[in-house]
């Protein structure tokens, strides 16, 4: 006899939002989440998509932080998906329970079946994504949940950043993290859909090699593409996270363009 998948409730942003989350199994948000949130910094009332958005961390931490945002999380597993829609009931979510929802569906969908599915064109103000990086040749693990959600295919960025661009209203804001060795990947995908791309890598801690990059672009720009300062994740000789990664961790503050 089998039971109960075990699961935990996990506190983000100092316990300003909840998730709900597999135990030992599947993908378990973090860090990750938590700066790709951080890369939308809007005070109007917009709509924002998060592409494979798991059980709903990066959404749930842009609507906990911005309270005009409407947050639609688009997730292809129906056991993450049903994971996002039990946090978005956990009692610690009530202040954002009526601005975030889940639409199970594929982001690779195309043209009708893509609408069809709820992707709708020209919809949001701000489309994250989070997408599986890990190489194709990496070994795989045998946790199938965590495989769909890690491991990268063919034409991946192409696909999805296809669908955040449909999808986004002209002049809205593409925001995404990923492995640096992605970056030519990502550039090519944007191509004539996005413009004005500024690319921030992620270190551990100093004079140590980027482990992350974080991504921004804006529909239909032609603005040139722009370098960052590099973001320090720990202070030199320790865990403790930099004081500006502190902020974003703890939802005090957005990664504001430049």
């Amino acid at each position: 006899m089998t039971g109960k998948p075990a699961e935990t409730i996990d506190a983000f942003h100092r316990g300003a939002f909840h998730l709900l989350q597999p135990k030992g199994r599947g993908h378990r948000s973090g860090m990750d989440a938590m700066l790709l949130a951080a890369l939308v910094a809007d005070d109007r009332p917009v709509r924002v998509a998060d592409l494979g958005a798991g059980a709903g961390a990066a959404g749930l931490a842009v609507a906990s932080r911005l309270a005009d945002t409407q947050v639609v999380l688009f997730e292809r597993s129906a056991e993450m998906a049903d994971y996002a829609r039990r946090s978005i009931l956990l009692p610690g979510n009530a202040h954002v329970a009526g601005r975030v929802s889940v639409v199970e569906a594929d982001v690779t969908l195309t043209a009708k079946a893509r609408n069809e599915a709820g992707l709708l064109d020209e919809s949001f103000h701000h489309v994250i994504m989070n997408p599986p990086f890990n190489d194709a040749g990496d070994r795989r693990t045998p946790d199938a949940l965590k495989a769909e959600a890690h491991a990268m295919t063919d034409g991946l960025f192409e696909s999805w950043v296809r669908t955040a661009g449909a999808i986004m209203i002209p002049g809205g804001q593409l925001s995404l993290i990923a492995r640096p060795q992605s970056i030519a990947e990502i550039i090519t995908a944007c191509g004539r859909r996005f413009g004005g791309i500024e690319i921030t890598a992620v270190h551990p801690r100093e004079r140590e090699n980027a482990v992350r990059i974080l991504v921004t672009a804006i529909k239909g720009s032609r603005a040139r593409l722009s370098l960052r300062a590099p973001l320090i994740m720990h202070e030199e000789g320790s865990h403790r996270f930099s004081p500006l990664v502190d902020d974003f961790n703890n939802g005090r503050a957005a990664y504001d363009r430049l």
